[in-house]
């Protein structure tokens, strides 16, 4: 299976973007950024649109996750945007019974833990993604040669919030489970390995042009329990799109001892976060693979001297990598100041790559 003709990366309008060049490892005209989170709650846009709207409604209504996601492009200039959405909707899409509760998380109606519990689960079906494809295609129409990423929560995170029903600090319910029952562990984590899998494929048919798997708790993991129970299933969500020849990225937060494993799962970009400086990532890695990071978001509200100076050490550190995209090391916060992010894009694109 190929991308359609008329695919922004088959038509020429992505292929030769400062992104995409840099995710293959090539030289772009100018150093590459974007931002996790940049589309959402620290823009004033952002907050007026949503009035009214629940989260998971705002991004089952295509016309508003497109606005969304275009933005933080209009507004900072990044070379990337991010698809609006959020990691439990193909939950929801498939029919499980869950929801966006303000100031707690994703919070499901039943947990599942039982091999029942796992039989029971609904399958997500191709037709119920048609307002993800829809979204997507009111998107690209609007970006022009910004390539659009799409994304979707690695089977891990995703069956720690379905295990738990709830947000958690430690994730014991998954970490337990995958020692004391293994088989309805890895039946739980091929169910969401294949709905995660089918919802960036229905981002990247209809016109992303990258993608990249968020693992957000696989930092709570150690390495063998990582590499035994939970990357065969982050590989299996990715086999859903390796036909389509996009650019795959991998990131999760807290996981500086586990790159070696996620790089494995067979991806072609390591993004980092912000506990590891981004040579040491290279030399874990091997200098194989591009890199994307990892400024401190906790340094957006700093004094812009120091902001600035941490800005170009990330560039340095950068340097070693066979590319280097900026972005943060984990997402934007709420309270962030955009003329900031704006700022920091402007320093990044006056840098030359």
């Amino acid at each position: 299976m190929t991308l359609s003709p008329s695919h922004p990366l088959m038509d020429g309008r992505t292929a030769n973007s400062p992104l995409i060049t840099a995710y293959r490892g090539g030289k772009p005209g100018r150093r590459p950024v974007w931002f996790m989170r940049q589309a959402g709650r620290s823009l004033p846009e952002y907050r007026e649109l949503r009035v009214g709207t629940t989260m998971l409604e705002s991004c089952l209504k295509p016309a508003m996750a497109a606005e969304i996601t275009l933005q933080p492009v209009r507004r900072h200039d990044v070379d990337a945007a991010i698809f609006f959405s959020d990691i439990v909707i193909p939950l929801k899409l498939a029919g499980v019974g869950v929801d966006i509760v303000p100031g707690v998380g994703p919070v499901l109606d039943h947990p599942v833990r039982t091999a029942e519990d796992v039989a029971n689960l609904p399958e997500l079906t191709d037709e119920s993604l048609d307002p993800i494809r829809e979204a997507v295609a009111l998107t690209v129409q609007e970006l022009g040669s910004t390539p659009l990423i799409g994304f979707a929560g690695a089977p891990f995170t995703v069956a720690a919030y379905m295990v738990e029903g709830r947000p958690s600090r430690d994730h014991l319910g998954p970490r337990t489970m995958m020692h004391a029952d293994p088989d309805v562990w890895a039946a739980l984590m091929n169910w969401a390995a294949d709905a995660s899998g089918r919802f960036l494929r229905a981002q990247v048919e209809a016109g992303a042009s990258a993608a990249q798997l968020f693992d957000s708790w696989a930092g709570s993991l150690g390495l063998d329990d990582y590499t035994e129970h939970v990357a065969p299933a982050s590989s299996r969500a990715l086999d859903h799109v390796r036909d389509l020849g996009v650019p795959l990225i991998h990131f999760g937060t807290g996981t500086s001892e586990l790159l070696g494993a996620m790089l494995n799962v067979g991806v072609d970009v390591m993004g980092v976060d912000y506990r590891l400086p981004l040579d040491e990532a290279n030399r874990r890695l091997g200098g194989r693979v591009p890199l994307q990071g990892n400024i401190d978001p906790a340094l957006l509200s700093a004094p812009w001297s120091v902001l600035e100076a941490h800005v170009r050490d990330v560039i340095a550190a950068g340097a070693s990598a066979p590319a280097h995209v900026l972005n943060l090391g984990h997402g934007v916060p709420p309270d962030t100041d955009p003329a900031v992010l704006t700022r920091v894009v402007e320093l990044i694109h006056s840098i030359e790559p």
